[in-house]
């Protein structure tokens, strides 16, 4: 493996990992290189954890979200510029924005955490949104990070109640002639009044204009948006779909979450709650989301079901991998990192594997799932939609590979799980991030793990 001096600096902070050895393909652990030295950068130890990490693909600068700071680093690790997010006076009960009412309730000094960081090529901008205020974002110039806007005016400039990293995931969706869309996807919290847990919502050129975050088209009866019904959470007090991972592909977006489901086990009259990973899929020019699905995914290898998504990385399959896939060394392929069973999110089990998918494969089951719904067979089939029993509804059309939906038979789940390849299994120390590429003709993968080893 080559890599740049500059590529091999931020994969070795954005895996924030203690590396200490690499696997061969016969699974004999092997030192590093003893006289590699690595360059490292410390933060405000004060301020606590880091949250988000970006790279520029143009200049090589790395921007790092953290607790209260916005840090822009050079490739070699050294601080260029801060910019302090916080902390400021506020109460997570208060809603909506103070410019329209007054919050009642005690304000406190409270930290701000990073929950979103994108970089914005097209305007030059970095968003970064936060845990304070509901979920208010900076949009902050790349060259010396000065705060070019922070919208708050309005309903929609508040994102996301949660207060968790790691609680929203956005996808800029990119046009020549046209602002951008923004799709953006956050557990709710609870607050499903307040919050769609995915939208789609406008980029606009002017940082300071009221239109920013607005969603994409928003009427009395349609929306950009999903929501999750509040009838949900008297079934499942404590519901939430968790983003994992976000990206575009072709003409849709995709988002792999994680979500509970109360199911009945084999030979129990009771029902128990289990978490499920799925795949959602949207059309990048549905205003009115009539395309939303989503499909379970998981892994199997011998008899032992993974079922838990950790993390998640798109990649192309390069010519060795594409050959033994039977696909193009184009196609793209996602690397996921799955935890054994699927009974706790927050406790997952330590044996893990890492698996690829075939979006193409995807793609096909789903379209299979919408063919049969549109000749009226089977139920919408969504756990978290009250109403999942409602029939399919039949229509005379022919659904090809960018079929974006129509005002019926929406949104729509897949019953039958997608299983992935597993290449690879730990069964001591759970692997908890992924990153891949393909280096001539080969694909490569780069796992993190628990105890903060990388292996190779």
């Amino acid at each position: 493996l080559i890599m740049s001096p500059a590529m091999w600096k931020w994969t070795c902070l954005v895996s924030h990992l203690l590396l200490s050895t690499t696997v061969s393909p016969l699974g004999r652990q092997q030192p590093l290189h003893p006289k590699r030295s690595f360059i490292t950068f410390t933060g405000d130890q004060a301020e606590g954890n880091f949250n988000h990490l970006v790279v520029d693909e143009r200049t090589g600068h790395i921007y790092l979200g953290a607790v209260n700071r916005i840090y822009k680093l050079s490739s070699d690790l050294k601080v260029l510029v801060t910019h302090q997010t916080g902390p400021d006076e506020d109460n997570p009960k208060c809603y909506p924005p103070r410019i329209v009412q007054t919050c009642n309730e005690p304000l406190t000094l409270t930290n701000n955490i990073n929950k979103m960081l994108l970089i914005d090529y097209k305007e030059n901008r970095l968003i970064a949104c936060g845990s304070l205020y509901q979920g208010i974002c900076k949009l902050l110039r790349l060259d010396d990070l000065f705060k070019l806007g922070e919208p708050f005016h309005k309903k929609e400039h508040y994102l996301s109640g949660v207060n968790e990293s790691g609680s929203v995931f956005g996808v800029i969706v990119s046009y020549s002639n046209m602002d951008d869309k923004l799709f953006i996807a956050t557990a709710v919290d609870g607050k499903p009044e307040y919050f769609p847990t995915i939208s789609s919502r406008k980029l606009t050129k002017n940082s300071e204009a009221d239109g920013m975050f607005a969603y994409v088209f928003h009427d009395e009866f349609v929306a950009s948006m999903i929501k999750i019904p509040s009838d949900t959470f008297t079934i499942i007090p404590d519901f939430d779909i968790y983003y994992i991972y976000g990206f575009s592909s072709g003409n849709f977006v995709y988002f792999l979450t994680l979500q509970p489901e109360m199911i009945s086990p084999p030979g129990s009259t009771t029902k128990e709650q289990v978490y499920t990973s799925k795949l959602v899929r949207l059309c990048k020019e549905d205003t009115a989301f009539n395309s939303y699905v989503e499909v379970p995914i998981g892994c199997e290898k011998n008899g032992v079901e993974y079922r838990l998504l950790q993390a998640a990385y798109l990649s192309k399959a390069g010519a060795i991998l594409a050959k033994s896939l039977d696909v193009g060394p184009e196609d793209d392929i996602l690397f996921t990192v799955f935890s054994k069973g699927q009974k706790r999110k927050m406790k997952s089990l330590d044996e893990s594997a890492l698996c690829i998918f075939v979006l193409k494969k995807i793609n096909d089951r789903i379209k299979d799932r919408l063919q049969s719904c549109y000749r009226g067979e089977g139920t919408l089939d969504l756990a978290w939609l009250k109403v999942k029993d409602i029939p399919c509804s039949s229509a005379l059309l022919t659904i090809d590979d960018n079929f974006c939906g129509l005002d019926m038979n929406a949104p729509l789940g897949v019953s039958s799980m997608v299983r992935g390849l597993p290449i690879f299994t730990e069964d001591g120390d759970r692997m908890t991030s992924v990153i891949a590429y393909v280096y001539k003709n080969h694909s490569l993968a780069f796992v993190g793990t628990k105890s903060g080893k990388l292996k190779k």
